[in-house]
Order: structure tokens, then sequence, then C-alpha cells
């Protein structure tokens, strides 16, 4: 998500479930490669409901010897702690489908009205809060990326009714389908959604999407894992800058045929990875089954010749 959204030093980035700060130190180190010591310039906000981790989000830059920071403890979907600023990038990986943050829930929070404007979401999962947050919180020219479980892509009742909102106004860049086993702490899989208030022409009208289903290594330390390569990041970040329409890869979508599709994201509708097509060996398979069916007739006789011994 940093190499798409691509943060640049005067910028202001924002995470508003930082965890341990991860988001936001990967941010500042992409701005330190490309810009040097203009990477001071780059300004980090967050904010994290858990103590704990939040003690452990400002140990981390500290650590990392990023100074410019500012880290705020509390629950961002009903007080977010920093209301008065708006920010050039919002980038996150929230708790998915966090549940009790229904209509009743957030309407016990501040700025309920001017953040949840698309709808409320259903008790059972925040995800599309969590979204309209971010929407709301970034510039007109803003910047927002999501790791988001992927079936908020194309589940129904209030979600859709939200993202079919999101959709009319043409606020979503890209989706892209991410490879499973990513995560330690789920199996789901898991999807990037990028929005921009304030898309190129070339994008206007459509959704770029990309099926990265494909395009994973094995986890270097933790066996039952995938990640993401250093190739497999540039070929997505590299699809999606250019607007790429690449075969069983990626492919822009007007939002009239996503709308002719009830509204729904799922990548696969749109885009499905070529399946590789074994080669087969005609006669060596047939030589194959010849030898198995020698091997039964000799089976075969040794069981009569046995039958007759007993008979």
């Amino acid at each position: 998500m940093v190499e798409i959204l691509n943060p640049k030093p005067n910028e202001a980035v924002y995470d508003p479930a930082c965890g341990s700060a991860g988001m936001l130190i990967v941010s500042y180190n992409h701005v330190k490669e490309k810009f040097g010591e203009d990477a001071e310039k780059l300004f980090l906000y967050g904010q994290e409901a858990n103590l704990t981790t939040y003690a452990l989000s400002k140990m981390n830059l500290y650590i990392h010897d990023i100074m410019n920071h500012h880290i705020a403890h509390g629950d961002t979907l009903l007080f977010p702690k920093f209301k008065e600023e708006k920010f050039d990038i919002c980038i996150t990986n929230p708790p998915w489908n966090q549940d009790g943050y229904d209509e009743t829930m957030l309407k016990k929070g501040e700025l309920w009205k001017q953040r949840f404007k698309y709808g409320f979401c259903p008790r059972q999962s925040a995800d599309w809060a969590w979204i309209q947050h971010m929407l709301y919180f970034a510039k007109e020219d803003g910047r927002i990326g999501i790791v988001i479980d992927n079936g908020c892509l194309f589940r129904g009742s209030k979600e859709k009714a939200i993202r079919r909102r999101i959709i009319e106004e043409d606020l979503i860049d890209c989706v892209i389908l991410l490879p499973e086993k990513l995560f330690y702490n789920t199996g789901a899989l898991g999807a990037i959604i990028i929005f921009n208030k304030n898309k190129d022409e070339k994008r206007k009208g459509k959704i770029l999407f990309i099926n990265a289903s494909q395009e994973y290594e094995q986890h270097p330390e933790v066996r039952k894992l995938n990640r993401l390569g250093e190739k497999h990041i540039k070929k997505i970040a590299q699809a999606y800058h250019n607007f790429d329409e690449i075969e069983s890869f990626s492919g822009a979508v007007s939002i009239d045929e996503i709308k002719e599709n009830d509204y729904n994201l799922n990548v696969t509708l749109y885009v499905f990875p070529e399946e590789e097509i074994e080669e087969i060996d005609v006669t060596r398979e047939w030589e194959e089954i010849r030898k198995i069916e020698d091997e039964i007739k000799e089976v075969e006789k040794k069981i009569e010749e046995y039958l007759k011994e007993v008979g």
C-alpha cells in the first residue's frame, strides 16, 4: 500500500488503527529511501485503542529514530483524536469484521453525522465504518488505502448499501485481491482497497481490479505463511500506477458494469488468473499404463496359481 500511495515530504500520513506503528514506519522509510533527509518533513499521525499497543507504537517509532510523529490513545471509531486535521494519506490495516459498531453505538461517538454519511454498518462488522472514517479525514486530493477482509467487497444488506453509494460517487480507485495465508491471525483472504477523491481523467468512471492471488512466495521464517516478495510488490504497484490491463492479472471495469453485477466488487468476477495447463506426454503415459497392466496380469497369474494349490 505504501508503494501505491507513495508518500512524499511535507505530506501527512494517518493510520487510525496504527497498532505498533508498522505502516507509519514503512511510510517513513519509503520517503527516506527516495528523498533522504527530507523524510524528516513527513508528518506521521496514528491512533490506537489498546493502551499497551499504543505504548509499543511510541517506543517503536523512537527506536527507529522517527521523531516527527503524533500518536494518540483512544477508540478511533467513537472518539477520533485528530478532529481538526485532514491528511494527504490515510492508510491502515484495522481489525477485520470488528464487532459492536452498529448505528446505536456509532451515534454515541463524535462527528458521527460527518463521518458515516454513507450509512451505518451491521453490528458484526465495522469494515465500512473504518473506510468511511478515512474518507472523511482525507483531503480533497487525498489517497486512501486499507487492508480488509475480502468479504466486505460483496456482502449484502447494510454493507452493500454503503458500498453502492461510495461506488456511485466514483471514490474507489483500485481493488486488489491478496494471496492466501498472508496473515498470522486469520486464514481469511484479504484485499486492499484504494480510494481517491480526485481521480485522473483516465481513471474516472472505472475501477482497476488486480488479482494478485498468485503473487506470493513462502515466508522464510513461518512455514505455514506466505508473503509478497519484492518482485510481487513491484508488479502490483506498477500495474496500479500505469493503470495496466494485463490478461489474468489486472483490468479496468466501468462503474456501469459493476452496477450490473449488483455492486459486487469481488475481484474474481472481473479478473481470473489463468490456470496452468499441465502438458501431457502421451507416449510416456501410455507406456506407464501398459506397465501397470502387465503388473496386474502378473498378479492375477500368481493368484490363480495360489488358488489351484489350495484348491
